[in-house]
């Protein structure tokens, strides 16, 4: 892996260990020689793994829409910095500059990127490892969740298997350089056609 996708907010969080973990996550990077690619803001949690990335010589590219440039205040420290017109083009972009994705916490917008890119992995788009950085258990709900989608019907076991999950930088690292692709041919049942 020579880049990964990091998706967390542009919010610090309620508690100190989002911040911690962002700064870990930051440092294992640079130290794997692992590029860091996200949103290209020096707020929150995307400001705070960036710095840490940066602090230990590793390279930085963010990716920011010209309409969030200032709401979500650029970080203009960046190895480099590509800027889009919409949200879509921004999570396109950061798919193409990375091996693969993951979710730290954060709201709607880290949701909506990884779950994006969820669905194009089901829709056979792509290949590559995404995970959740389950960081004090801040994801816990979530992936009882899915487990619902897989119990109700929803969502195919071996589909699920598309979202890797652990608590520490080192283990979702671990997972997603072991990670062996999912290959469903068919994810509706001819009964439901």
């Amino acid at each position: 892996m020579q880049a990964l996708t990091v998706f967390c907010g542009a919010n610090t969080g309620s508690d100190p260990v989002y911040t911690e973990v962002a700064r870990q996550m930051g440092h294992l990077l640079a130290s794997e020689g692992i590029a860091l690619v996200y949103g290209g803001g020096k707020v929150g949690l995307m400001g705070v793994i960036a710095d840490a990335v940066l602090e230990k010589g590793g390279k930085v590219i963010g990716v920011i829409p010209h309409f969030l440039a200032h709401k979500e205040v650029e970080h203009t420290g960046v190895t480099e910095m590509h800027y889009s017109e919409t949200m879509h083009e921004r999570k396109m972009k950061m798919f193409e500059l990375s091996d693969g994705a993951i979710a730290m916490p954060g709201g709607f917008g880290t949701l909506d990127e990884l779950f994006e890119l969820c669905t194009w992995a089901q829709l056979g788009h792509h290949e590559k490892p995404l995970a959740i950085l389950n960081v004090n258990g801040f994801y816990d709900t979530l992936l009882q969740f899915l487990n619902r989608v897989v119990s109700d019907g929803f969502l195919k076991i071996e589909n699920r298997g598309i979202i890797l999950d652990a608590a520490q930088p080192t283990e979702v690292l671990k997972k997603m350089r072991n990670y062996q692709p999912v290959h469903v041919p068919k994810w509706i049942r001819k009964e439901d056609i």
